[in-house]
């Protein structure tokens, strides 16, 4: 089986690579390396069972591949703000030629969307069926509506066309390989510690988040993919913290000395966010199993190295 991924390069998507060519599948990463790097891949350059193409998703790809991973899209707020028009770009168009890809060759299609589809939930916590609220013309709308209109647009060539789309809505995330700078909240407090920084927490930190490490949501993503549900479907870890909570472990588990400074919340931020997973438990028998202490040993390991840092953690 060919499998193509496209963002093959990023954070997950590197992962994912990783868990399908331990299976012996022939792999495709597809990247264009705006916030992907090809360190993330490089062990496996020079295996006859991988390629990497460089290419960006908005242009026409043509290939022959079975089936479609379609990772590709800035995924912080960091990088997906730097250029908005850009990152909702990628989301239609980009989207579109992968879903008219899958059409012309018959292939099954992922689509990665977000929890963000959810923006800043009256509903908790967040099931499928609920359709969010989002507003659509703040700074967050290039992503937030970006992937709304991805999932409206793989469920109609679902519909008109017959393609095997699954919608994968991915919570928060956390793991070896993220970005130092990607502004998300895991990797903010685990740089910022390492570092001897305080740890920024924005608003008075009350707002909660849901920590899904990766290869869990790895195992969520080819589970969806190898089953006959449509989507959408919710992949997260369910455990619920505030992100003052999440900063005081972090710190205690590097440099508990370390102060915590409060600044005002961005615009949107959503107060509350956990998934309701259990769709994803009855039609894919998938739940996480890596608790938020274990991860964050690991991915705090994975920045001492990055970072060439030492902390009293070790």
């Amino acid at each position: 089986m060919r499998v193509l991924v496209t963002g093959g390069a990023g954070f997950v998507g590197s992962h994912l690579i990783d868990s399908l060519m331990e299976k012996a599948q022939e792999v495709i990463c597809l990247d264009n390396f705006y916030t992907g790097h090809k360190a993330n891949i490089h062990h496996w350059i020079g295996h006859p069972k991988f390629e990497l193409i460089r290419h960006d998703i908005t242009d026409p790809l043509h290939i022959e591949v079975d089936r479609i991973y379609h990772l590709a899209c800035p995924a912080s707020p960091v990088h997906y703000q730097r250029n908005p028009i850009k990152t909702a770009k990628i989301s239609f168009v980009g989207t579109m030629n992968m879903l008219g890809l899958a059409k012309r060759l018959q292939a099954r299609i992922l689509l990665a969307s977000t929890s963000e589809v959810y923006g800043d939930p009256e509903v908790h916590p967040q099931t499928e069926e609920y359709w969010g609220n989002v507003n659509p013309i703040g700074q967050r709308a290039c992503y937030d509506e970006g992937k709304r209109i991805a999932e409206t647009l793989a469920f109609d060539y679902y519909r008109r066309h017959q393609v095997q789309i699954r919608v994968a809505r991915i919570f928060n995330t956390y793991g070896p390989r993220m970005l130092e700078n990607d502004g998300r909240v895991v990797s903010n407090f685990i740089v910022q510690a390492l570092q001897g920084k305080p740890l920024t927490v924005y608003g008075d930190g009350s707002q909660t988040r849901s920590f899904c490490y990766v290869s869990d949501l790895v195992s969520g993503l080819r589970a969806l993919m190898d089953g006959e549900y449509p989507g959408p479907i919710n992949l997260g870890n369910p455990g619920e913290f505030t992100v003052l909570e999440l900063a005081q472990r972090i710190r205690a588990m590097i440099n508990p000395d370390l102060p915590i400074e409060m600044r005002p919340l961005p615009q949107d931020d959503p107060r509350r966010r956990q998934p309701d997973i259990t769709r994803a438990r009855q039609l894919l028998d998938w739940q996480p199993t890596v608790a938020l202490e274990e991860g964050l040993r690991t991915t705090i390991a994975y920045f001492q190295e990055r970072l060439g840092t030492e902390s009293s953690y070790l």
